[in-house]
């Protein structure tokens, strides 16, 4: 006689248990209701009194149920996971308030036309129906795509060198890149000002932008693909030269297709950390109000110049404009991080 082996349920002790919630349920809500007679009886006025107050009294209030229910070491646990909890919040809520800020003030801008049209014709004083961001969006696609260019095979072999080769100038380049991940967007601005529009090209267009564009871009994606390349097993590489191959050839046929994905990723914070940048793309680009496909003749608009010159117009339409190209730029740059976070999932699966 064959007996059916009774199904066991998994166990997962880091959920809590249903008594667990209803106490948890509990002490919010008590600390809810304190809070609120504490400011009614108190002059105590204002969010930041009741957010405050808030974690102070459920700091008191988890430890004196955790005290008597658990013992001391919980009631200690319970204030370290209020205070992280009180952390993340005060970390999330300037957040929240700028997306759902950007998000209400853009939305009134947002229209087909928007995508459609651009400013050659029109002020950004003219009604919002009228003109557009295509100047703008194209304008940042060519200076970001030629940024990408220059910027891409310089930080890939720079990761390389420093994971793979190891030469005698590891340190000095790991430090030049530490640094010139911290160089302000303004002095990289006023570097390509000073170093090649004065003395060489005389006049502002996109391609010097791009340049600018360029030193903010390869310690990013530098970095990223070093930290990238540091995750490949040592196995591969050694198997690639036990099969015959030069360190080069390995590197190029092994290494790098095993961290395709990571760098990938490095590719798209590289183009994140630079495409929202104001401060070269004013002095550098001229802002144009045409859409300008020429990046090495005559001014070429971009979302940040656009931005800033509606903001600095400063009448009601304008500053519509402005928030709907905050808005957008702002959903580009979401995007990108997006995209870089699966294509990073993706690797560590």
């Amino acid at each position: 006689m064959s007996t059916t082996p009774l199904a066991v349920k998994p166990q997962k002790p880091w959920q809590a248990t249903p008594r667990q919630r209803v106490t948890s349920a509990v002490v919010y809500l008590s600390s809810v209701f304190l809070t609120v007679a504490i400011v009614a009886l108190t002059p105590l006025a204002g969010k930041l009194a009741y957010f405050f107050l808030f974690f102070a009294v459920l700091i008191v209030v988890d430890f004196i149920v955790h005290y008597i229910r658990l013992g001391s070491a919980a009631a200690k646990d319970s204030i370290v996971r209020t205070l992280v909890a009180a952390g993340i919040t005060v970390a999330l809520l300037p957040i929240i308030s700028i997306l759902l800020t950007v998000f209400n003030r853009g939305r009134r801008g947002i229209h087909w036309g928007l995508f459609t049209h651009d400013m050659k014709i029109n002020s950004v004083n003219d009604p919002i129906t009228q003109g557009g961001l295509l100047h703008a969006l194209t304008g940042t696609a060519i200076v970001v795509l030629i940024a990408l260019i220059i910027s891409l095979p310089i930080g890939l072999l720079t990761a390389v060198y420093l994971t793979e080769i190891k030469g005698r100038f590891t340190r000095p380049i790991k430090f030049l890149v530490q640094a010139m991940s911290g160089v302000p967007s303004i002095v990289a601005g006023l570097f390509i000002l000073s170093a090649v529009v004065y003395p060489l090209t005389k006049s502002l267009n996109g391609f010097v932008g791009s340049l600018s564009l360029v030193i903010l871009m390869i310690p990013t994606i530098a970095r990223t693909a070093e930290e990238v390349l540091l995750l490949i097993p040592g196995d591969l590489r050694e198997a690639g030269v036990a099969l015959g191959g030069t360190q080069w050839r390995t590197v190029a046929m092994v290494v790098v297709p095993a961290a395709r994905s990571g760098l990938m990723t490095a590719v798209i914070l590289g183009i994140a950390r630079v495409a929202g940048e104001t401060a070269p793309i004013i002095l550098l680009t001229g802002g144009g109000d045409a859409v300008n496909l020429n990046p090495f003749s005559g001014p070429m608009g971009s979302l940040p110049f656009y931005i800033w010159k509606s903001f600095a117009v400063g009448t009601e339409e304008s500053i519509t404009r402005a928030w709907a190209a905050i808005l957008v730029l702002l959903v580009i740059v979401f995007f990108l991080f997006i995209t870089a976070r699966v294509l990073g999932e993706r690797k560590r699966k």
